[in-house]
């Protein structure tokens, strides 16, 4: 039986029901467990005061506080996953679902959908975009590997035919640093420098730049977390760890079968600098393909942008400044020019 609870009585561990469709919260889902105070806030910023939480599939115990109450019937005409209404019989979804696959229904919708403004569209966009990365980076198949190309080169086709929604996407990105959301900013970011390049050109492949760019981090999931995750620099050891990444997110990319030349370049150039600083192969200047030096710009603004536990997030004008007074040689001069135009 599913229990009824107040936004305020959640808790991690809890797995809740969502009421109202994808419009009405940033989640791909309607179902699933909380695995963050992060996600409780985002319930609450989205209005819902209630939800519904079921005691079976939860890790830690339900408040008595909360009413052993199932939805009513005007309730479950109005619960979904991912579009599929749940049945009033049986309290879920008519029919079983892979958790470990990854769903992108909500995000076409969003893409798709026309009476949502700019503004709108963004924002639902970069959300679902980012529960879409998340759950990537939680099961890395093959399968959703692929699924995840597929949803990005939609979303490349809506940063390339809508001005206006780009740059509400350019203005929007989160701070937080993990990978996911480093992923979806990069992405975003490089995917606009991409177009302001190459989009009067046929000579290159923008959706699978776009794929690229969004899973340029990929390998990082065959790292240690706690690595990933620390508070503050790094030993050797853990960063010679650190510096497999871009390997391991180009095997995982081929034995995906997804694994194009641009996805290559990418991955495995994007922490490479023009004056062969850089890792894994400390490639220098013309060395490095162009699309390596885009990801990489885009990558290090993004982690200057972003508060992590031992820094304050820059702001775009101060990160910018910084790569250019103490790190130009690290990019590639002219890209890095058009690269600062984006956010004038």
């Amino acid at each position: 039986m599913l229990r009824k609870a107040r936004t305020e009585q959640l808790r991690v561990g809890m797995h809740i029901l969502l009421p109202g469709s994808w419009r009405k919260h940033p989640f791909l889902r309607n179902r699933f467990r909380i695995k963050s105070q992060d996600q409780i806030r985002k319930i609450a910023e989205s209005g819902i005061v209630e939800v519904f939480v079921d005691p079976a599939q939860s890790t830690v115990p339900v408040p008595l506080a909360t009413e052993d109450t199932g939805p009513s019937l005007d309730e479950l005409a109005h619960l979904s996953h991912e579009g599929k209404v749940v049945d009033p019989k049986t309290q879920a979804p008519p029919e079983e679902w892979d958790p470990n696959q990854l769903k992108v229904e909500a995000l076409t919708a969003a893409i798709e959908d026309q009476s949502l403004t700019p503004q709108e569209k963004a924002q639902a966009v970069y959300q679902h975009s980012m529960g879409m990365m998340e759950r990537l980076v939680e099961h890395p198949t093959s399968e959703n590997i692929l699924t995840s190309k597929q949803a990005v080169s939609a979303i490349t086709d809506l940063i390339l035919s809508d001005d206006q929604t780009a740059k509400s996407l350019l203005r929007i990105t989160s701070h937080d640093f993990y990978t996911y959301t480093h992923s979806v900013n990069v992405g975003v970011t490089a995917i606009m420098l991409a177009k302001a390049l190459f989009s009067k050109s046929d000579a290159h492949d923008l959706h699978e730049l776009g794929a690229g760019f969004f899973l340029h981090d990929l390998g990082k999931v065959k790292v240690d977390a706690a690595i990933i995750n620390k508070p503050g620099r790094l030993t050797d050891r853990e960063m010679q760890r650190m510096r497999t990444h871009p390997y391991q997110g180009y095997k995982m990319l081929a034995e995906a079968g997804a694994l194009s030349e641009e996805c290559r370049f990418i991955v495995m150039q994007h922490h490479e600098f023009t004056d062969g600083s850089g890792y894994p192969k400390r490639l220098k200047g013309d060395e490095i393909h162009i699309y390596g030096h885009i990801c990489g710009i885009a990558d290090v603004f993004d982690a200057l942008t972003a508060e992590r536990s031992y820094k304050k997030a820059m702001t775009p004008f101060d990160a910018l400044k910084l790569m250019q007074q103490q790190m130009s040689h690290h990019f590639d001069r002219e890209l890095f020019s058009r690269f600062v135009l984006l956010f004038q």
